[in-house]
This record gives C-alpha cells, structure tokens and sequence, in this order.
C-alpha cells in the first residue's frame, strides 16, 4: 500500500499517480512537493478478522496512493499509502504517537504498486491490486521466486494469517501502516531498459521511510518509531533497511530520484524468511540441501557443482568468524548442523508438540518416528531431519544459475541486458556463452548495496537498527537455513536485541505467530498494542 494524499498528480508512462480523495482537502504545495496532507484522506470502515477468527468492526482514515520522491522514475511503484486506525469495535483509538509499520509485499525482487490500491492490504505485486479492506489473507503473494506456502505433510496448521496479513493486524493493533510500492527486476521502459534491478528496490524503501520522517507532525505515528516488515525478497530487502540506515553508500541515488532530506534510519525489522546474503547464498544452499532430492526432477543435483559450492561456503563461514547464540561458539561448517538442531530445529518441533494434545501428539510422534520425545523435549539428528524436510526446491547454482535462469540473475541485470552472472562461479561454468573472466565491475557494489551482513560486519553501521525479529520455516527449502541464521547471529555478535525463531513443519511465506509480533513491536516501542 502507499501513503498519503498528494498535492497533485504524478504521471509516468501514461500513469497517473493518485491525488486526494474526493471530498477532502488538497495538502498545500512545498518547494520539493514531498508534503503529507493530514486532511487528505477517505474514512473507510470495513470489518477485518483477526488470527483467531473474531471479526472487528475498524473505522480507519485512508490516504490513497502519493508519490515519495520527487522526482520518480516511475511513480507507478513510487508510492505509498497510509492506514490509520480511528475506532476499533466502536473503541476510540489514537494513533497519534503509534509505531509505524512500513510493510511491503515485495517477492522475488519483483515491483510492486499501490497506485489502484482502495483500502489496507492492498498493494501488490506487479502492479494488480487485490480489493484492499478485506479480512487477513492466508496467502503471500506470488511470483516468480516468491513465497509459496509449502509444508510438509503432517504441518501444524497455520494460526497468524499469513504474510499478507501484516497490514491489517498492525492496523487492529492500533499502530499507523504505510505500504510502499517499490521498483522491481522485471520493469523495462519503451526502450528495453531494466529500470528496476538492483538496488532499485532498497533504494525505494530508503526513500519511503525518508518521505515518512519528512513529515513529520504531519503524517499520524510516531516516526521514530519505524518498525518494517516483509517476507522472502521483502524480508531481505527489510533486513537491509535495518542494517543500512543512513548509509552514504545510497546517497547518489536517493538525491537521483529526490528523495526527502530526511534519516532513512528505522527502528525495527521483521524478516520472515529473508533470502539475502545472494552472493554466498549458492554454497549456504548447497551446504544445507546439497544430497536432497530435486522436486522438479526427483534427482540429486550434479554432486560435482554441490561440492565445490559448499567448500566455499565453508571458507566463507569460517572467514566470518560469528559465534552462535547462548555462546555456542564460532559457527564453522561441521558444526553448523549441530548449532542448528540446538538453537532452532529442536526448540521448533518442541513447542509445535507441547501445543497439541496428548492424543494429537501421540498421533504426531508415531507418523514421525524419527523424533525422540522424551521429557517433554523433542530430539533427532541433522540427517533424520534432511530426510523429514524430503525434496529441495531449486537446483544448483539456486541463486545465480549457470544458464542466467534465476530471479536473482534478473536483479543484477543492467541495461537491455536481462540477467547477469554475480558470482565468479557462476560466470566460470556458464552455458549461455558469456565470456570474461571476471564479473562487471559494478557488480561488487551492488552486492554490497544489496547485503545486510555488509553493514553489519564488514562496515559496522552505528545507525542500524538494534531490534531484530527473524522468522523460518524449518521446511523452507526456497534458501538455507544457515542464511537468517547467520543474519541473527551477526546482529547479535553486535548486541543488538534478537528474537529468531523457526516455525516447525512450515514453509516458505509462513508467519503464524502474528500476535507475538505485535507484542513483541509493544514491548520494544512502549506502545501498548490496542488488542487484548
């Protein structure tokens, strides 16, 4: 969803970007024309269910989408719009100094737009809203690379919602909700130019919480107070907005699109199964799911490729030097299975089978009889678990295929040039006829611009954020494990606040456990949340 009314209309492409809604006042015009209109808003009340199935009668004020920047490259993507919750269950509620939440439902690196958006919950992917308004969907969006609601057989069932649902609980919350559109991989111009791959979309995102912090007094929400949320490629791009806040790494393209003179720096980020890390995300893949099956094919990957990618992944771990939680010690790769099994898998399964009954339990152990339940804890090995998950989703190379296939490929492209190798293993063994010996010269930048561990390790950021909440299937086999693991522990080793846990039996776009995170966005802001 985007923000806010604007003082106009911007136009891109033949699109234009809405303006106030009817009936309301226009925001008076500024110098960078990047002013919220705090009249400018449409009252919508609509019934919304929350994660137990209660349905609430919300009255809330909607800003219909406005553009952030001002000077857009596509004002299609490059916008936002506001929720603010007004009466809940004919319960006045003040938002005035509530948290912000920022929520995108960017996949895949692929755009995503609020320029038709009619209420909450409706931006999307591609620029094809869904009816904004509705009750909390059970579905993450789709796409290319994108999540897909996949769990095993025998799952626990999900009780949060969905991804898609962020909007709409933070809404019943209390809390302000801004959904920004943002640029993606796929858009091309007139020309054939990719105008929105990397780092398009963290530039975006960067922008919209510098738009919010504007305006501020004008906008409803306390804007110190900046809590974003996404899932898969969102939640990747979230955890860089985390990590990357204020960075002057960005500073060249944020002033390229007139973007608002503002911090960029926010205080909390939620990742739901972020796929991140894109340039070591080959070996961590190969590492956590080298000897599983293949879904598409019912085959092991070519063991050659598997093994040459988890040796590098083992010297970048070791390179690394992270120590685990509860002072496991420093993470390597012939131990990382066991921190794994220790600090997630376990605990997971443990509290998936204290919360069912005897008789579901009972039921549960004697389908899975690889599970030791003993003392009211669950146990079993790293293989057994491997063999439990069953097939993986992606083949090797998963993230910069040896054919130029993958979605990531796509995100590095440049020009009229669709798809990049941003791995020098990538460009060695490719198959589409590249040559070079190297990759781009710009492509070493962008990674840098893409990667949160960049600015968590290599160049320590002072203005990331210090409240972390991670969250994984333990059956998502769209990316490795190792990878939020890794994110956690680095932010961690720097102590900043980390809550990541994985949610047993689930797949990729899970989040069922909505309700914590908004106590948890409570606790760590002092806002009390307006559902008991």
């Amino acid at each position: 969803m985007g923000i806010g009314a604007t003082a106009g209309i911007a136009a891109i492409g033949g699109i234009a970007v809405g303006a106030q809604a009817a009936g309301t006042s226009s925001a008076s015009s500024s110098s960078d024309g990047l002013l919220f209109d705090p009249d400018g808003y449409t009252e919508i009340t609509t019934t919304l269910t929350d994660t137990d199935g209660t349905d609430h009668e919300v009255t809330y004020h909607f800003w219909k989408a406005i553009t952030y920047v001002s000077k857009p490259v596509d004002a299609t993507y490059q916008s936002l719009i506001v929720s603010v919750p007004v009466t809940i269950d004919g319960k006045a509620v003040d938002a005035s100094d509530a948290p912000i939440v920022l929520s995108n439902v960017i996949a895949g690196y692929v755009e995503s737009s609020v320029a038709e958006a009619t209420g909450i919950g409706g931006a999307a992917m591609g620029g094809t809203p869904p009816t904004g308004g509705g009750g909390l969907s059970s579905a993450p969006p789709s796409a290319s690379a994108s999540p897909t609601p996949s769990a095993s057989a025998g799952a626990p069932a999900g009780g949060g919602g969905g991804a898609a649902a962020m909007p709409q609980m933070a809404l019943l919350a209390g809390y302000v909700v801004v959904e920004p559109g943002a640029r993606g991989r796929t858009l091309t111009d007139s020309s054939g130019e990719y105008y929105g791959t990397a780092p398009a979309a963290i530039v975006d995102l960067k922008a919209a919480v510098r738009y919010i912090r504007h305006n501020r007094g004008r906008i409803p929400g306390d804007v110190d107070r900046i809590v974003s949320v996404g899932v898969s490629a969102g939640g990747a791009l979230s955890a860089l907005l985390g990590a990357s806040g204020d960075s002057q790494l960005y500073d060249e393209y944020l002033k390229e699109i007139g973007a608002a003179h503002a911090s960029d720096a926010i205080f909390a980020t939620g990742a739901w199964c972020p796929i991140t890390d894109l340039e070591h995300a080959d070996g961590a893949y190969e590492w956590n799911w080298g000897t599983n099956t293949t879904q598409s094919t019912g085959k092991t990957v070519d063991q050659t490729v598997s093994k040459d990618l988890r040796t590098q992944f083992a010297e970048y771990q070791a390179a690394l030097k992270l120590r685990g939680l509860n002072h496991f010690g420093t993470l390597t790769a012939r131990n990382y299975d066991e921190y794994l099994l220790k600090q997630y898998l376990q605990p997971s399964a443990t509290t998936y089978l204290t919360g069912l009954s005897d008789t579901e339990r009972e039921t549960y152990l004697a389908a899975h009889t690889f599970i030791t339940w003993k003392n009211s804890k669950a146990s079993f090995t790293w293989e057994d678990f491997l063999t439990h998950v069953g097939t993986r989703k992606k083949t090797a190379p998963a993230f910069d295929a040896f054919d130029l296939s993958a979605g990531e490929n796509n995100e590095f492209g440049t020009g009229t040039t669709k798809a990049r190798h941003f791995t020098a293993y990538g460009l060695k063994n490719d198959i589409t006829g590249v040559t070079g010996t190297r990759v781009d010269s710009d492509i070493p930048e962008k990674l840098r611009l893409m990667n949160p561990m960049y600015h968590l390790l290599e160049k320590t950021n002072p203005k990331r954020t210090r409240h972390w909440w991670i969250r994984l299937g333990t059956s998502d086999t769209d990316t490795s494990h190792v990878i939020s693991a890794n994110l956690a522990a680095a932010a961690n080793s720097l102590g900043d606040q980390v809550d990541h846990r994985y949610y047993w039996d689930q797949g990729h776009g899970a989040n069922i456990d909505l309700p914590d995170f908004v106590a948890w966005v409570a606790g760590i802001t002092g806002h009390k949340s307006a559902l008991k």
